[in-house]
């Protein structure tokens, strides 16, 4: 994740230790917020090491009590995860840590075909997106595969797990959420992150965050689910998933360098998502590649070529 430096005209941020605001239980446990949503049910706890795990786990162990759309966040990850495993820890009441469980079906009750859940965590990326833009006044962008950006920097990472389920069933998806919201500049976990409050953020109250995440994206993964799971088809009264992602990913047009499973490398020209929202790049001898998962690394060019 990454971080701009601020000058004296900005709005002051949180100092390491400050005393930061609790969620709003109250608020977020309204029947009519929920009722609205669809969401099932929403559980909050003070501490955990990672939403998405407990999730994982409480699907596998007792599937039957955690239906679609059932939310669970913390005040506070101590062991957060995200691609390839890795791991940091935020402090506490510094960001949004949700997740949930999807299990995608159409209005009628049929499954969403599995090959678009790859759609999924694109799907939360732009639920978010249009959460910042319109809670806290903050224009974000979408890097290829599941971070957010504001400014280049990273803001929020998106972390999808399919978990199969011991009776034979349709499997359920863990999505889980990862927003910086009240972090200092010394509170990042890494040089390239931000955080909403160092962005100006018109505001870094976390409870209202959420319930505008959780709003944009229950609507959106409904009409999703209603067109069985088809990407070109319209989302929630206008344009397509697929037309929403490209018109928000950053990494289209891009140069860029794409670390593969196996610890392969490959460069080129990232030219477009295809119907799976696969990443498509044209190497530099003109092949067209199809990247299903990997980091991606924006490169800019340099007097020598790009770094």
């Amino acid at each position: 994740m990454d971080a701009e430096q601020s000058d004296s005209s900005e709005p002051q941020v949180p100092s390491a230790g400050s005393n930061r605001p609790t969620l709003d239980r109250e608020s977020l446990l309204q029947p009519e917020f929920l009722s609205a949503t669809g969401i099932s049910q929403l559980t909050i706890v003070e501490s955990t090491g990672s939403t998405n795990q407990d999730l994982v786990r409480a699907v596998t162990v007792e599937p039957k009590n955690w239906g679609d759309l059932a939310v669970l966040t913390a005040e506070h990850q101590t062991a957060a995860r995200g691609r390839l495993d890795r791991q940091w820890e935020s402090p506490e009441r510094s960001a949004v840590s949700v997740s949930m469980v999807l299990r995608p079906v159409t209005a009628e009750g049929m499954p969403v075909p599995t090959q678009s859940y790859s759609w999924l965590s694109l799907l939360a990326a732009v639920a978010l997106r249009e959460a910042l833009q319109e809670t806290a006044g903050v224009t974000a962008e979408i890097k290829w595969p599941n971070d957010v950006l504001v400014k280049g920097r990273k803001v929020a990472g998106i972390l999808a797990q399919m978990t199969p389920l011991a009776d034979g069933s349709v499997p359920a998806v863990i999505l889980g959420v990862g927003l910086n919201v009240s972090l200092a500049e010394d509170e990042l976990p890494v040089p390239t992150a931000t955080s909403l409050a160092l962005e100006g953020a018109t505001t870094t109250d976390r409870t209202a965050l959420l319930k505008s995440y959780l709003s944009r994206f229950a609507r959106l993964y409904r009409s999703f689910c209603n067109s069985e799971g088809d990407p070109a088809a319209g989302l929630a009264g206008g344009p397509s998933l697929h037309k929403r992602v490209e018109s928000a990913m950053v990494t289209l047009g891009r140069e860029v360098r794409a670390h593969l499973p196996g610890d392969n490398e490959l460069v080129g020209h990232a030219s477009r998502l295809d119907e799976h929202g696969s990443l498509l790049v044209v190497d530099h001898g003109g092949r067209e590649h199809v990247i299903t998962a990997g980091d991606v690394v924006h490169l800019r060019a340099t007097e020598s070529g790009y770094a």
